[in-house]
C-alpha cells in the first residue's frame, strides 16, 4: 500500500514530466541540427534548410489535418514550429550575415557570437510590433491576457474578441513556438551586446537567474496538468525560457554545449535523439489511452434549451402540414451535400 501511494504522484504529474522532456530535448537536437547541416553540407546548406522548412510545413499540414486529436496535432505543430525554425529562420539570417560579410563578435581571439545571431538582432523592432499586435488581439494565452488585465483592456477585447478558436490547433502551437524562441533569442542577443548590457552585466544576471526562477513556478504548474495535449503545450513557454539559463551558464564557460559539436559528441547526441523518441512514441501511443482527452476530443453536441425543444414539438403538426402541401410543388434533388456546420 505505501508503494502505491508513493508511486500515485508521479502517475499523476507523469503527463507534465514526459512534455517537460520531449521539449526539453528537442532545444539540443534543433542546435544540433542546424551545426549538422552547415558543417556537413557547406555549400548545399540552404537547399537542405530550405527542405527542413518544407518538411515543418507538411508536418503544420498534417496536424491540421488531424485537428480532431489535440494531442498529436499539437505534438505536429510543436515539430513544425522547431523545424520551420531552424531551416527557415535561422537560415535566412546565416544567408544575409554571408551575403554581406559581417564578422562575427570575437572576445579574446574566440568566437562568442555568430553572425547570423548579430543580424537577428536587427529584428527587435519587428518583434515588438508582433508582441503588441497578440497583446492587443483577442487570445487564450494567459501572457498576453494577464497584460490586458493590467491595462485594463481585457473587458474591451473580449467584447469585440471571442473565445472560440480561431485557428486550428497544430497552428496555434507552431505560431507560440516560433514567437517564443524569437522573443528570447532577441532578449539573449541584448544581454550579450556589449554596448547594451554584456556577458557579466547585471542584467545578464537578472535574465539567467530571473529565467531558472520563472521556469521553475511554471513547472510547479505544469505538474498539475493531467492531459498530454495541455501539458505539452504548456511545456513549450516552460523549457525555452528555462532553456535561458542553460545558454547564459554555457556562455559563461560553466559545462561543454555538446549540441554545439555533434560531430566530435555523436555518442551523447545519439543518445538525446533516442531517449527523445523513445518519449514521443510513448506519448503517441499512451497518449491515445488518456481518458479525459478523448472526451475532450469527443465532446457530445449541447442539447437544445428546453424553450427551444418546446417551441420545435408546438410548431411540429403546422410544419408536417406544411410539407403535406407542398410535397407535390416542390421536388428536391436526391443527394444534395448538407455543408458542416461553421
Amino acid at each position: 500500500m505505501e508503494n502505491e501511494g508513493a508511486a500515485a504522484p508521479v502517475a499523476q504529474r507523469k503527463w507534465g514530466i514526459l512534455a517537460f522532456l520531449i521539449v526539453l530535448l528537442l532545444m539540443p537536437i534543433g542546435h544540433a541540427l542546424m551545426v549538422l547541416n552547415e558543417q556537413v553540407l557547406h555549400t548545399g546548406k540552404y537547399g537542405s534548410a530550405a527542405v527542413l522548412g518544407l518538411v515543418g510545413v507538411a508536418l503544420l499540414v498534417w496536424g491540421i489535418r488531424r485537428d480532431r486529436n489535440k494531442a498529436i496535432a499539437s505534438l505536429l505543430g510543436l515539430l513544425a514550429g522547431i523545424l520551420a525554425w531552424t531551416g527557415w529562420v535561422e537560415f535566412s539570417f546565416v544567408w544575409i550575415a554571408e551575403k554581406e560579410n559581417v564578422a562575427p563578435m570575437m572576445e579574446n581571439g574566440e568566437v562568442v557570437t555568430k553572425p547570423e545571431y548579430l543580424v537577428m538582432l536587427s529584428s527587435i523592432g519587428l518583434l515588438a510590433v508582433a508582441l503588441v499586435m497578440f497583446t492587443l488581439s483577442s487570445t487564450r494565452c494567459p501572457y498576453f491576457r494577464w497584460w490586458q488585465r493590467i491595462m485594463g483592456l481585457r473587458k474591451s477585447i473580449r467584447e469585440t474578441g471571442t473565445n472560440q478558436e480561431l485557428r486550428p490547433m497544430a497552428v496555434t502551437v507552431f505560431m507560440e513556438v516560433v514567437v517564443i524562441m524569437w522573443t528570447f533569442y532577441v532578449l539573449l542577443l541584448v544581454a550579450y551586446d556589449p554596448q547594451i548590457a554584456g556577458d557579466r552585466h547585471p542584467f545578464t544576471y537578472i535574465v539567467a537567474f530571473g529565467s531558472l526562477l520563472w521556469s521553475a513556478i511554471l513547472t510547479a504548474k505544469l505538474m498539475r496538468i493531467k492531459t498530454f495535449d495541455h501539458a505539452l503545450r504548456y511545456a513549450i513557454p516552460t523549457v525555452i525560457i528555462f532553456w535561458n539559463f542553460v545558454e547564459v551558464a554555457g556562455r559563461w564557460d560553466l559545462f561543454s554545449e555538446i549540441w554545439v559539436h555533434p560531430i566530435e559528441h555523436w555518442l551523447e547526441n545519439s543518445i538525446i535523439l533516442a531517449v527523445l523518441a523513445a518519449a514521443v512514441v510513448y506519448y503517441v501511443v499512451d497518449g491515445r489511452k488518456d481518458p479525459k482527452a478523448l472526451r475532450k476530443s469527443a465532446m457530445p453536441a449541447a442539447r437544445e434549451p428546453r424553450a427551444v425543444r418546446g417551441t420545435a414539438q408546438a410548431l411540429g403538426p403546422a410544419l408536417k402540414a406544411g410539407q403535406a402541401l407542398n410535397r407535390g410543388k416542390v421536388h428536391v434533388a436526391a443527394g444534395i451535400e448538407h455543408p458542416d456546420p461553421a
